[in-house]
């Protein structure tokens, strides 16, 4: 693919309808804005997603386990160390436990250093008698409820660079400095196993891990892979004019990448066959994911399939389902079949988060874990029928003590939300809760395998 026509092809979307994006107030300061993204270095460069694609081909062969979360909308303002730190060091701690349980080497992506936007489903929001555009996340415009706040900003989606930027560079520093040594994460895992109201249920597998440590270091093993982890970013490309302005052709493979992430997947709201946004990411050469909510039907995940990874090359393409626990049981099952059938390499991936959210009587938007818990074991339970590999967890959550979603080890009700619900969009599991979550799927995975 040459270099005109690898750009005259990315630029094909923007003759087609393209859902969720923002009215930006200026057209053009968004070009003047979208004219420096051009000129700014890569966040990620072509052989560290071409090295992903590697761990997603071998998910899809069911060699390997995908960990993918983080925030549901990242700020601005948590765009900083500690933050960082916590929600990295809690992803870390999960997939100890889950590498361990599934024998198999664990991808982690996070939903991390560029989830800045988000899809709504309604343009505006009104309170009190007052419209002004929906909150789409702190690269488009401000939570606060001011006619300033929710101005479609264009020059935001600098600052969203700016701060991937920072986040990517923390992420790199402490996997790679030490911060991801696997015996540090397995004495933090024991801390939280002695701390948990539900850590007698996790105790056995926190000493089965510690003797396989120990054994190890008896026998002098220190690998190179117990002291740094690979750490790939990831999130929605929802917000084209970034997407685009952050594509690269490559200088040793003239292909174009998209170097905002490693991973980029397209929303339910956004998979239109003819949408601009299937069109955009079918010609970028990064690993690609698409959500697949209850109503997709099995000739959709075919179409999508065939648009999207027409050379059905492994590790390209990851089905990321969003079904609900009321739903994944049924609704699942024909579209692995049919895949599966074709014979082409999909990774198969659980977002347990997003089909069971739910309003509490307080009015925050609140998820059950043990809602999360049973679509996952719906996920797992299906595969296992099937004989095919349930490849990774897709979850939202932070590495704080947020008050957000009900249920855990510590029991949180309704009544507790308040207490300290920080999200600025869908309800987050807090680090207790993922914990919980991960010594869960680590049960289920050994039931299925």
């Amino acid at each position: 693919m040459s270099t005109s026509s690898a750009f005259g092809d990315l630029d094909a979307w923007r003759g087609l309808p393209a859902l969720q994006q923002p009215e930006w107030d200026d057209p053009d300061e968004l070009r003047s804005v979208a004219a420096e993204l051009a000129a700014q270095p890569p966040l990620v460069f072509a052989g560290e997603c071409d090295q992903l694609r590697d761990a997603l081909a071998d998910v899809a062969r069911g060699e390997a386990f995908v960990l993918q979360g983080g925030d549901c909308a990242e700020t601005f303002s948590g765009s900083n160390a500690d933050a960082v730190k916590n929600k990295l060091k809690t992803l870390l701690q999960m997939a100890v436990v889950l590498t361990y349980a599934a024998s198999v080497p664990v991808v982690k992506m996070g939903r991390m250093a560029g989830q800045f936007a988000k899809p709504r489903s309604k343009p505006v929001e009104v309170r009190g008698g007052v419209e002004l555009p929906a909150y789409r996340g702190d690269a488009v415009n401000g939570f606060d409820f001011t006619a300033e706040s929710r101005r479609n900003d264009p020059g935001r989606l600098l600052r969203a660079y700016h701060c991937s930027a920072v986040t990517l560079n923390l992420c790199r520093a402490f996997t790679k400095g030490g911060y991801a040594d696997l015996r540090q994460v397995h004495a933090w895992n024991q801390d939280f196993v002695a701390q948990s109201p539900a850590g007698r249920r996790y105790e056995q597998l926190a000493g089965e891990i510690d003797r396989a440590l120990t054994f190890m270091k008896a026998c002098g093993a220190s690998p190179d892979e117990f002291h740094a982890v690979e750490f790939y970013s990831s999130h929605e490309a929802l917000l084209l004019e970034y997407e685009r302005a952050l594509t690269r052709i490559d200088h040793l493979s003239g292909l174009p990448y998209d170097v905002s992430a490693h991973f980029l997947w397209i929303g339910e709201r956004t998979r239109q066959l003819d949408g601009a946004h299937v069109e955009f990411l079918r010609h970028i050469r990064n690993p690609i994911g698409v959500k697949l909510g209850p109503t997709t039907s099995a000739d959709d995940a075919l179409a999508l399939m065939d648009k999207l990874n027409p050379d059905q090359e492994p590790g390209r393409l990851t089905f990321i389902t969003r079904m609900g626990a009321g739903k994944i049981r049924d609704a699942l099952p024909p579209l692995i079949e049919k895949v599966h059938q074709s014979g082409a390499p999909v990774a198969w991936i659980c977002d347990p988060m997003h089909g069971n959210t739910f309003e509490a009587s307080d009015g925050h938007k609140t998820r059950r874990l043990d809602d999360v818990l049973d679509e996952v074991a719906g996920f797992f339970e299906v595969h296992r029928a099937l004989g095919t590999h349930p490849g990774g967890i897709h979850i939202e959550f932070t590495g704080d003590d947020v008050t957000e979603c009900v249920g855990g080890g510590h029991g949180l009700v309704e009544d507790d939300l308040h207490q300290r619900y920080e999200t600025a969009c869908d309800p987050r599991l807090n680090r207790g809760q993922s914990l919980d979550l991960a010594f869960m799927v680590a049960e289920l995975y050994r039931k299925s395998s």
